[in-house]
């Protein structure tokens, strides 16, 4: 598995792409579960398309990476600017323009070059912190 055109997929404006579905198809299972969840090609579409809504300047700092013959784990931050809504567990966010550091893990099962499977683990309380909905002591 490409990890680096894969992260491309969400780094990269998708609304430029002639057909951002068929990118998404060609690393992930359609549907692919994520967090036990089925999600579309279409679906991943629309995250990275509200992802993309809420963050501008993307660029993604992988810090761990672990592969066996069938997963890949990696832990790394998104350094973004938040510039449009986002919605978090407790309610939306209207935009800060503050710049953010988003701690992510991933685990990624790959079965013939397809990722079949995503667990993703973010630091939300660290998140909802810098975007002033927590204070820094919680």
């Amino acid at each position: 598995m490409d990890l680096e055109a894969v992260l491309a997929l969400w780094d990269s404006p998708v609304d430029e792409r002639a057909d951002a579905v068929a990118d998404f198809r060609r690393y992930y299972a359609d549907p692919v579960p994520v967090n036990g969840v089925p999600v579309s090609a279409e679906g991943l579409v629309a995250r990275a398309r509200a992802l993309q809504a809420a963050f501008a300047d993307r660029r993604t700092e992988i810090v761990h990476r672990v592969e066996t013959a069938d997963r890949v784990v990696i832990g790394f931050f998104m350094h973004v600017r938040h510039v449009g809504p986002y919605d978090t567990p407790f309610g939306r966010v209207a935009a800060t323009g503050r710049p953010l550091r988003i701690r992510v893990n991933d685990i990624l099962t790959v079965r013939d070059g397809l990722i079949t499977d995503i667990w993703v683990m973010s630091d939300d309380v660290d998140l909802l912190r810098q975007l002033g909905k927590l204070p820094s002591s919680v």
